[in-house]
């Protein structure tokens, strides 16, 4: 059984796109008999904090769905500052540092990136021992802080990102980039470098569309994820104009911003919006039966990103409202998935919730199946994988 290791800076039980992603990544390796290994921090995404089970350890060594895992210590930070931030990933990629360079490790490895200091040390540590290193790209850093207003361009930061990024890219045997665009910048740079589109699909465990009828009338608008500086939630619920509208905007989710959301829907709560916290992902998809569009929004748009949220809910058959720009704009256009604004034009925003009520619920409904049908037959995960191992690529 051929082995592989993964080393990424996020993992279930963690939430977000990255752990999830990668955490499905694990186990569609496994479920086609690959050998699979993890190493990442001890949980701690996005609250940054360690979680309960493990505070006072330094390591951690557990078994998750036959995968074994290996959690080092880190520092968490949540500041948006990026010194901090690169000193949190540091102290996580010590421990990951000494581990690979004295510890037999497979001859396959992937390597999560960003963050560029863990995918740095990693590939530099690997390349070293000759290791067969696949790279999945899933953003441009350090081309997306500068988009996010995170660092500066041309700083001694922002210099040595592009270093890091360079090298990464020249040691890797194979890219995957979860854009078109991605693959084009690394093109850009690498023309020749073997890369494949590995899109953030979902795992379709709903054969059958099961969203429920909500039944009063009022068009139930969700959105559900991280509450972070990319996403914009809260500048989100401080413009959009629901008042005159048959629209109600509900939120899932934890983050940086959560208390600012949550003091605004209680200084305002003619706006519509309600908030309702973090729910595991189960227990989510039951709450969201009701529901009929989830709204994916961008602060700004980010060249390469493609967020997940639009595999995601397109399989479980939402409509999409997207708000973000970019490649995800196109895939929502193009397919007929849902309505588009013009990413961070609140006006565009407001004009579109305009349309969407108006348009009504029994349109909604017709879509819903539409989307599910669109999913299931394009947004496959099983299918992702086969393709890459019948090309050879693990």
């Amino acid at each position: 059984m051929e082995e592989i290791l993964i080393i990424s800076n996020y993992y279930p039980p963690e939430k977000g796109a990255a752990a999830n992603r990668i955490g499905l990544l694990a186990l569609k390796l496994y479920q086609n008999n690959y050998k699979v290994s993890v190493i990442c921090p001890l949980g701690n995404y996005p609250k940054g904090e360690l979680f309960q089970e493990y505070k006072g350890k330094f390591s951690v060594t557990e078994e998750l769905q036959n995968i074994s895992v290996k959690r080092f210590w880190i520092y968490p930070s949540f500041s948006k500052n990026i010194v901090k931030r690169t000193l949190s990933v540091l102290s996580f990629s010590n421990g990951l540092f000494f581990f690979l360079l004295f510890k037999k490790t497979p001859k396959i490895v992937i390597i999560q990136s960003p963050p560029l200091v863990l995918s740095f040390i990693s590939v530099f540590v690997l390349s070293l021992k000759r290791k067969k290193i696949i790279l999945n790209v899933s953003d441009l850093w350090p081309l997306a802080a500068i988009e996010l207003k995170a660092l500066k361009k041309n700083s001694f930061w922002h210099k040595i990102s592009l270093l890091l990024e360079r090298f990464i890219y020249s040691r890797a045997a194979i890219i995957f980039g979860q854009s078109d665009e991605i693959i084009s910048h690394i093109h850009s740079i690498f023309p020749k470098k073997q890369c494949f589109l590995y899109r953030n699909f979902p795992d379709r465990q709903v054969v059958e569309m099961n969203l429920e009828p909500n039944e009063n009338g009022t068009i139930k608008l969700f959105y559900a994820g991280l509450l972070g500086v990319a996403q914009g939630v809260f500048e989100l619920c401080q413009k959009i104009e629901l008042q005159d509208l048959n629209i109600e905007l509900h939120i899932f989710g934890d983050g940086t911003e959560k208390f600012q959301i949550q003091d605004l829907i209680q200084q305002n709560q003619h706006k519509k919006i309600f908030f309702y916290g973090m729910q595991e992902r189960k227990v989510l998809h039951e709450s969201l039966k009701t529901f009929d569009i989830a709204i994916v929004p961008l602060k700004t748009r980010i060249y390469g990103s493609v967020p997940s949220k639009i595999f995601e809910y397109g399989a479980l058959g939402f409509p999409i409202l997207y708000f973000g720009g970019g490649e995800g704009e196109a895939i929502v256009r193009q397919n007929n998935l849902g309505w588009v604004a013009e990413v961070g034009d609140f006006k565009s925003l407001n004009s579109v919730l305009v349309e969407i009520s108006k348009t009504g619920k029994d349109e909604i409904q017709m879509m819903k199946k539409q989307v599910f049908d669109y999913a299931e037959e394009n947004f496959d995960l099983d299918s992702q994988i086969g393709e890459l191992i019948k090309k050879d690529v693990f």
